[in-house]
């Protein structure tokens, strides 16, 4: 059946949808990359909730897509950004998700790391640096205490409330002092959060590199890794190249993450990504093909999702989490299209045909079938005629 999807000049273009899925094959363990996706949540569409509200979540079909994403090899990065933090879940709901899916984990044998960050506080003119530290305690216990990898994520207090480099060295070497386990360090942009531009004390990113390393160089057998998301590969590849010895690069860079994680004859990087959410099959057997030291094949099976991730996270960037969702629902891993706050809105028709067609092309739905019916049903809401 031909779609007519439509273009952002209010034009109709026709798609010839695929018959059939690309096929994807299991295997053993990652041997040379550490691989994590950062995964959505499933919003209850039954609740009667509003866009300020607590956030509602269907737990079952939450839990349900973690395990798929466990049963291909992918570890789960739980409560982070792509699980729209500061975007419609609130943290006592992202509390109750990472205690639900560290003991899933434990049930499933899966690999799992969740988020830290203060977004219990709101910062004002008169937030100390105490109470910054407080709710990053309050989270980082949360974690320990549910058995899961801490992620120390980038707060948007700190960097309301933070005078200069000095006070995330005091902030951070505090946290990385208290914590039990080695954690990850996550450095997100400014296009995902506005609200952190200046992290490290400085826009510059020259000088908020130098002291991100130093918090680093501080407590080297605290930090399992690092996960950088700027969408600059270059930058990366030169902040990998000045880490400790045994602290992991976790690539968070969706527009460049083949190049990346591939690497080069000075080394790599590991993975945290948003986009391994909906390429989770696909993602884990082009690492396996990785393992047997074939790059190329590597690079065959990832590259030509690029154009999906770039289409899913552009600008502005912070959007990318509805594509994700858009993308779940028509692979069924989800009985609709809504989500915690209303998110679902943040992009237009053409944008979700585009990434429709997209994802398509790339045989990414398991059921070409279904995930036509409901573009059908998509664009007969909107108003476009088939």
């Amino acid at each position: 059946m031909t779609l007519h999807l439509p273009n952002p000049d209010g034009t109709l273009r026709a798609y010839e949808p695929r018959s059939e899925p690309m096929t994807v094959s299991g295997g053993s363990a990652f041997t040379s990359r550490t691989v994590f996706s950062a995964a959505h949540v499933v919003a209850d569409p039954f609740a009667d909730t509003t866009p300020d509200g607590p956030a509602a979540v269907d737990w079952d079909a939450t839990l349900a897509f973690r395990r798929h994403l466990w049963s291909h090899g992918l570890g789960v990065a739980e409560a982070m950004d792509t699980a729209q933090r500061g975007m419609g879940l609130d943290w006592p709901t992202a509390a109750e998700l990472i205690r639900r899916s560290a003991a899933e984990a434990k049930h499933a044998g899966g690999r799992i790391a969740c988020g830290v960050g203060t977004d219990q506080l709101t910062a004002t003119a008169t937030t100390t640096l105490a109470e910054v530290r407080t709710a990053y305690e309050e989270q980082l216990a949360v974690v320990e205490e549910s058995g899961a990898q801490a992620i120390l994520m980038a707060s948007r207090a700190l960097a309301a409330t933070a005078q200069g480099p000095d006070d995330y060295l005091d902030v951070y070497g505090h946290l990385l002092r208290q914590a039990t386990e080695p954690v990850i360090l996550h450095w997100l942009g400014p296009m995902f959060d506005p609200a952190l531009e200046g992290y490290w004390g400085s826009s510059d990113l020259d000088a908020a590199t130098d002291t991100f390393l130093e918090v680093i160089a501080a407590h080297p057998d605290k930090v399992d890794g690092i996960k950088v998301s700027l969408l600059d590969a270059r930058r990366e590849v030169d902040l990998r190249r000045r880490l400790p010895q045994g602290v992991r690069c976790y690539t968070g860079d969706d527009f460049n993450y083949p190049e990346l994680i591939a690497g080069d004859d000075q080394g790599f990087s590991h993975a945290l990504l948003g986009i391994f959410d909906p390429l989770g099959p696909l993602a884990a057997q082009a690492v396996r093909v990785l393992d047997t030291g074939d790059t190329e094949g590597f690079r065959a099976l990832l590259d030509p999702t690029v154009a999906l991730s770039r289409h899913l996270f552009q600008t502005p960037t912070r959007y990318y989490k509805t594509g994700v969702v858009f993308l779940a629902w028509l692979s069924g891993h989800q009985s609709h299209f809504t989500m915690v706050g209303g998110l679902q809105s943040a992009r237009s028709l053409p944008h979700f045909a585009r990434a429709y067609e997209l994802a398509d092309g790339l045989g990414l739905f398991p059921d070409p079938k279904l995930a036509q019916e409901r573009m059908r049903n998509l664009l007969s809401l909107y108003g476009v005629n088939q």
